[in-house]
């Protein structure tokens, strides 16, 4: 049986790594993230389980023989909430270590490193279920210019032999929601069907940097004006391309010299897209290439695009999501509902692997990616009991 105050008190506790108000900061790599992983570490020792660090700091606590792996990532996004990852985590390390207990399943637990992507799209996983090569990783470099395989070296020692993944059985990931579904609809848990793709690249616009009180503006090469318009323009286009569930972000963005007396010589943003079909991805990543070339001729710019990173929209297990099916009826009866997720998960990358399952519980609001971010304690508990069951506790 799982001891429900100790899951959390173990939640609260990881909670204090990086913590900045309500939220935490814990970036991959950070001397915050890092130390969160060390104190994983030491709690997944005193339960019993083998601690192993890979090569890009992804922590795994590994049973006996085979065994089913339950966890997600203990990283944050730059200001992020306190259970974005960290919830399945401690989930996974509580029912691990009370099925060891109670003599029952062998279960293992695994936090990924860089799921919230400061190096590009769920790194540690990727790397991990072999998306994505270590070396390509360690030339990925973040919004300050900082080298993967640099961020990786402060590991030190920790670093450890690959984890093989043949001896997990599947993967079961429990998270929040990160949306306002289960809380506008009043549900306690939601069983999750399928994870939509995304698409992630950096674009530069360059134009001509001069002096902004005496270059006429029918004159100027003006980079910033270039991404307004790509924005504008990138709406309209779309339109008839996509559905309601389609999603793009321009998320980051950065300019050259970003001075208030000097037009822009050039302007760096990220360019992102979700959706769960994969032919439609492509037809938006088509729009997205005809409109930047578009704006560029246009205004007079060159652009550049960086290398595209993306993952495919991954469909659960059906064994292990009928198992998930009936562990939500038998907790919180006729209070939980089948649903996509529209977020990326470290699940995506695993079931290159093995069998994947996801079950989300409600955020508050639907508030994620924010120190707001939140779930009430009944439902973390709910949670927990329903990942236990279908991992095969009582």
């Amino acid at each position: 049986m799982v001891d429900r105050k100790r899951f959390l008190a173990d939640l609260h506790a990881l909670r204090r790594f990086g913590a900045r108000g309500a939220g935490v900061v814990r970036p991959a790599y950070s001397e915050a993230d890092i130390a969160a992983r060390d104190w994983l570490a030491s709690r997944m020792d005193a339960a019993g389980l083998q601690v192993r660090f890979d090569a890009m700091g992804n922590l795994f606590g590994l049973a006996e023989g085979p065994s089913l792996l339950l966890g997600s990532h203990s990283d944050s996004q730059p200001t992020g909430g306190w259970l974005d990852g960290a919830l399945g985590v401690i989930a996974a390390l509580e029912v691990a270590r009370a099925s060891r207990e109670t003599g029952g399943p062998a279960i293992s637990v695994v936090s990924f490193q860089d799921e919230e992507g400061r190096f590009g799209v769920t790194t540690g996983s990727a790397v991990w279920s072999g998306g994505l090569l270590l070396e390509e990783a360690d030339a990925l470099t973040d919004h300050a210019g900082v080298a993967l395989a640099d961020a990786r070296a402060q590991l030190g020692k920790r670093i450890g032999p690959d984890v093989n993944p043949e001896q997990f059985t599947g993967f079961i990931e429990l998270h929040i929601e990160q949306g306002p579904t289960l809380d506008v609809a009043g549900q306690k848990i939601g069983v999750v069907t399928e994870i939509v793709g995304i698409r992630d690249q950096i674009i530069t616009f360059t134009g001509e940097q001069n002096h902004a009180g005496t270059t006429m503006m029918a004159l100027r090469r003006d980079a910033f004006q270039g991404l307004v318009s790509f924005s504008n323009l990138l709406n309209e286009r779309l339109r008839n391309v996509v559905t309601p569930q389609s999603v793009w972000t321009i998320g980051h963005v950065s300019m050259t010299p970003n001075a208030s007396s000097i037009v822009p010589g050039a302007v760096r943003f990220s360019m992102q897209w979700r959706d769960g079909d994969p032919e439609r991805l492509e037809r938006m990543h088509e729009v997205i290439n005809v409109t930047l070339q578009d704006v560029a001729s246009d205004l007079g710019l060159s652009v550049r695009t960086g290398t595209l990173l993306g993952l495919e929209p991954v469909a659960m297990n059906t064994e292990l999501r009928e198992r998930l099916e009936r562990a939500a009826q038998d907790v919180v009866p006729g209070a939980w509902r089948l649903m996509p997720s529209g977020a990326l998960h470290d699940a995506t990358n695993v079931a290159r692997k093995m069998p994947v399952a996801m079950v989300f519980v409600p955020s508050i609001g639907g508030i994620s990616h924010a120190f707001e971010e939140n779930t009430c304690e009944t439902d973390l508990l709910a949670g927990l009991r329903v990942l236990a069951r279908a991992a095969g506790l009582n």
